[in-house]
């Protein structure tokens, strides 16, 4: 059954990855006016999220920030699938960076780096990073459930130079490449909702307490990564901005928490400046009542412990 969708679904992607973007867009309009006003895919989930942020804004207001943020989450699924059969040149045209020398600069020094960031924008197309960063590029992915379309998918993300990892074995392998000695940059998103038995952390994003990911912090001070913040832009329909923000290049001298307290900060002041390119229809709120359970549970397996 597996190779039976792929093989009805893959001609028609690769067909339509080789259109103009400009077609490509024409599309994207037409799959807004299906999934918005007719389908309403995920409405009130991004309806919710908004409000639980601006509390302030009133309900006009916010309705547009929905309605601009499903027209990009249509452009980015069509960019998506543009990203199967996009040139080097077109890529680093349309996404372009303003400060890898930041990087760079820590490459030159045998430093190995964290690339934090958060769903903003357009990060698919971030698989262009080998081509203006010195050093090699690691990234984790989830895997597909097909097996064939994990290999299609794959192969589109690595066709620039970033190597792939499950997520499950990016910390094995990040191990065994500090065990050899290589030196690497680290691709790690951080903004999404983590699993509650995986949580160890909960603070406050914009106005809700949350569970937060501290995965990149503790790898940070494991194998002493610079840390730096990755944010984009949306310049205009198609085009992106990618700016490199230091957040340390000394994790070990800080306290638990306060370099995951400082990524927030950052993604929280990034959102703000274009909110409706944000990936709002995520359920990113979804444990914010469960605070209570989840240090009841943490009580009981520290007695266990004991």
């Amino acid at each position: 059954m597996q190779f039976i969708v792929f093989a009805i679904s893959y001609p028609f992607i690769w067909l339509l990855s080789r259109l103009p973007m400009r077609i490509l867009y024409l599309k994207s309009d037409v799959f807004f006016f299906i999934i918005y006003h007719i389908i309403g895919y995920r409405k009130e989930v991004v309806l919710e999220n908004l409000k639980l942020v601006f509390p302030e804004k009133s309900q006009e207001e916010i309705r547009k920030i929905r309605k601009k943020f499903f027209k990009h989450l249509m452009d980015l699924m069509m960019e998506s699938v543009k990203a199967f059969s996009i040139s080097e040149k077109e890529i680093l045209k349309r996404y372009t960076y303003k400060n890898p020398e930041l990087v760079n600069s820590y490459s030159k020094k045998g430093k190995s780096i964290a690339l934090v960031g958060a769903h903003q924008a357009n990060w698919e197309w971030s698989t262009s990073l080998p081509k203006v960063l010195d050093i090699n590029i690691y990234g984790a992915y989830t895997k597909l459930n097909n097996s064939y379309f994990e290999k299609y998918v794959r192969d589109s993300r690595e066709k620039f130079g970033v190597i792939g990892y499950k997520t499950s074995e990016m910390v094995r392998a990040m191990q065994q490449r500090f065990s050899n000695k290589e030196q690497g940059a680290y691709i790690l998103l951080s903004d999404q909702s983590p699993q509650l038995h995986k949580t160890y952390y909960w603070r406050r994003f914009f106005n809700t307490k949350v569970p937060i990911h501290t995965g990149a912090e503790m790898l940070a001070k494991k194998f002493d990564l610079v840390v730096i913040n990755y944010v984009t832009k949306k310049i205009k329909r198609g085009y992106y901005e990618t700016e490199f923000q230091l957040i340390t290049d000394e994790p070990k001298k800080f306290k638990d928490y306060e370099i995951t307290d400082i990524y927030t900060e950052l993604t929280e002041k990034n959102i703000l400046n274009q909110p409706e390119f944000y990936l709002w229809s995520h359920k990113r709120f979804k444990h914010k009542d469960r605070f209570n359970k989840w240090q009841e549970s943490q009580k009981i397996k520290q007695k266990t412990k004991n």
